[in-house]
């Protein structure tokens, strides 16, 4: 068994890491700040691969999460829930991500917003992300792994014999090589007046603004943004854009007090980059590059970074 650092805290860190012990490794997890200050925090949590390639593996690695996250939803402490809702096709059909995904059938039309073309309708897992990375975090103490908080300006400066980087939008500094861009998701945070129904329309009624509604536990997750940026601070005009849009698509929520907005970094690449290489006389493994799905991929991703550590040991 390997001692292994994995670099990175979020939902694809500690995923990694959770896998990477149940395999049997020394696992130690080294992060910039701990888990409620991550993107994965901000995100709305619902199992759907967005903004993320190559599809071909996606799916695989999105099917394995998607067992994971089913099981999970007997778990109340997990944060997981199943949940039914709307996906808008605003330019008709596109469900390459539906392969292997039981129940999806296609929309009523009363079921549609204005303009839309079709839409398809599925219970998915609706991850409740604070709950969910803080139940991932107990988990990863029970199985032994070490957390640190600490940031790692250079791999060099890690000692064990393998490394992996799950570190997201910053994997781009610390492994040569690496391509990826920072994109900013903007959400605002409303009071759940009772829904339990999802909606996604990326395009939204005008064509362009990306509009999905995603109800928890006393709370919604209304966005959104995926543009450029790395600027943490919310934008107070995107900010209203998003309440108004979201409480035209959802009319329950035009009375829901709205509880904040956040800002959230995905690290977009042109492709996952899920590999192990040798560098500077040890393996290292990254697991990086999940756009908009790295809750989608987190289970699938983890499993094959623990099948290459061993296959590297």
């Amino acid at each position: 068994m390997a001692r292994v650092t994995v670099v990175g805290g979020g939902v694809v860190g500690l995923t990694s890491a959770l896998a990477l012990a149940g395999r049997g490794h020394r696992v130690r997890c080294v992060r910039d700040v701990p888990a409620a200050g991550t993107v994965s925090a901000v995100a709305g949590g619902l199992w759907f691969p967005y903004h993320v390639e190559p599809r071909e593996r996606v799916v695989g690695w999105g099917l394995v999460s998607l067992a994971r996250f089913e099981a999970l939803a007997d778990d109340p402490s997990a944060g997981v829930a199943l949940r039914e809702g709307l996906l808008v096709e605003r330019a008709g059909p596109d469900r390459w991500w539906s392969e292997g995904v039981d129940g999806v059938r296609d929309a009523r039309p009363d079921e549609l917003p204005g303009g839309a073309a079709s839409g398809a309708v599925v219970r998915l897992p609706l991850v409740s992300m604070p709950v969910h990375l803080d139940w991932l975090s107990q988990r990863c103490e029970a199985a032994g792994v070490e957390t640190v908080t600490s940031r790692v300006a250079d791999l060099d400066e890690l000692e064990d014999e393998v490394v992996v980087v799950a570190t997201g939008r910053r994997a781009t500094e610390l492994v040569p090589g690496l391509e990826g861009t920072p994109s900013r998701g903007q959400v605002a945070v409303l009071a759940n007046p009772g829904l339990d129904r999802w909606l996604v329309d990326d395009a939204g009624p005008s064509g362009g603004e990306l509009t999905y509604v995603l109800p928890h536990p006393g709370r919604v997750v209304c966005g959104g943004t995926d543009v450029p940026g790395e600027d943490l601070e919310p934008d107070p005009d995107v900010h209203a854009a998003i309440v108004e849009r979201c409480r035209a698509a959802v009319p329950a929520l035009r009375d829901a007090e709205v509880l904040g907005a956040r800002v959230g970094i995905r690290p977009v690449a042109p492709a996952v980059d899920l590999r192990a290489r040798a560098l500077h006389g040890r393996t290292v493994v990254t697991n990086v590059g999940h756009g908009g799905a790295g809750i989608t991929l987190s289970w699938g991703c983890a499993e094959e970074v623990a099948d290459l550590v061993d296959a590297a040991g």
